[in-house]
């Protein structure tokens, strides 16, 4: 708690917990009503460093260290210049070298290391790259349009979904409204048996639900276009015809020479498990033996010495 406070009012948390902390582009933090003090005129100096601000620029701290928003701005501020993919690369190796390049700038900026001569670099880059930056910044905006249409789409059907779900809800509450008022009228003015109304009654209701409204279509594809490929109302399962699933057919070896391998017999009566460790008693309990891993362990030793005639 006490970590959460103002470094100017020294408001802490613990006394106001509807204290919210609100930080800029240097990474100091201000509590929101010495913010509205101090940049009343939309503009002033960050009481810890004197760097110029705007009363615009800053925003609510979602990290308790006020470093990780300073990273994150600048951060956002320099990938909007260093926008280059990979594609744009000759080699592998440029493209990470150029990743290197973005790193050792945000990390001088973030920690105050040589920021002249970084900015310097920065402005030396956006003039020579000045026409792919606005090539990628002209894509980039592109890409983010058709992103938010899609989803902006999905949205729209969603909430047709969930309209319709609500209105055959409402629909079916009101029938059984109705279905149970009826009753009651014949029950009251009818003058036949009561039970053989009841009875007319829990059939008509059961051929009713058998004639089930048909669910809603589901979605099957991503935002991306990727269809699903489980879980699709239209995927069907293979039909498997009736037979045997699969059929042994033991392969066909050449002739050969060499020594063949001992059977379990011979195993366990002329003294291979000496040289195995034996199982225990909770392996035993698990159904494991010794004599087919060391019948195994001869097997792979002998088949390199097999050889065709």
């Amino acid at each position: 708690m006490d970590d959460q406070a103002c470094p100017r009012c020294k408001t802490t948390k613990y006394r106001n917990p509807s204290l919210k902390l609100m930080v800029n582009v240097c990474g100091h933090t201000l509590c929101e009503s010495c913010v509205d003090l101090l940049f009343l005129k939309g503009s002033g100096s960050c009481p810890e460093c004197n760097v110029p601000l705007r009363r615009s620029n800053f925003r609510v701290q979602m990290f308790e260290d006020p470093m990780v928003e300073k990273e994150i701005d600048i951060r956002k501020r320099v990938l909007k210049d260093y926008n280059k993919k990979e594609e744009d690369f000759e080699t592998l190796r440029e493209y990470n070298d150029y990743l290197e390049e973005i790193e050792t700038i945000i990390f001088n900026l973030t920690n105050n290391i040589d920021v002249v001569n970084t900015n310097k670099r920065i402005e030396q880059y956006k003039k020579d790259n000045r026409e792919i930056i606005m090539k990628n910044k002209v894509k980039i905006g592109q890409e983010e349009l058709e992103l938010e249409e899609i989803l902006e789409i999905e949205k729209q059907m969603e909430e047709l979904r969930r309209t319709e779900v609500v209105r055959l809800e409402l629909e079916a509450k009101k029938q059984k409204i109705r279905e149970k008022e009826a009753l009651i009228d014949e029950l009251m003015f009818a003058d036949g048996d009561a039970k053989e109304i009841l009875n007319t009654f829990a059939q008509n209701v059961a051929s009713k639900q058998e004639e089930a409204v048909p669910p809603l279509p589901l979605v099957t594809q991503f935002s991306t276009g990727v269809k699903f490929t489980c879980g699709s109302a239209q995927s069907h399962l293979p039909v498997i015809e009736e037979g045997p699933l699969y059929r042994y057919e033991p392969p066909i070896t050449p002739d050969r020479i060499g020594p063949d391998p001992p059977t379990i017999e011979e195993i366990i009566n002329e003294g291979y498990l000496q040289h195995v460790k034996a199982e225990n008693d909770t392996e035993k309990a698990g159904g494991y033996t010794s004599t087919l891993p060391c019948l195994r362990a001869l097997q792979d030793a002998l088949a390199g010495l097999y050889h065709t005639s």
